[in-house]
């Protein structure tokens, strides 16, 4: 599947996770948005807690705002445990 045909993809964050190695949407959902937004962090370090939400959310083919709770403050352990 194409990038921007997933939820919460546009072009512009479409084109940061291929030129991350990330080319489809079978692989990010095989890599998983963490290991997803750790390619992007290498190229950029400041990739902020909102890109990882929206991967997360075209991971799980929901909006990123309908995200669950419990799997929003994993994602926002995870990030804060970047800094």
């Amino acid at each position: 599947m194409e990038l921007e045909k997933m939820s919460n993809l546009g072009p512009v964050l479409a084109g940061r996770l291929r030129q991350a190695g990330i080319p489809d949407g079978e692989t990010l959902q095989a890599v998983g948005s963490e290991a997803a937004f750790l390619h992007l962090r290498a190229q950029d370090p400041t990739v902020c807690f909102h890109m990882l939400t929206a991967i997360e959310g075209a991971v799980e083919g929901v909006r990123k705002t309908q995200l669950s709770p419990a799997r929003r403050a994993e994602l926002r352990t995870f990030f804060d445990s970047l800094k």
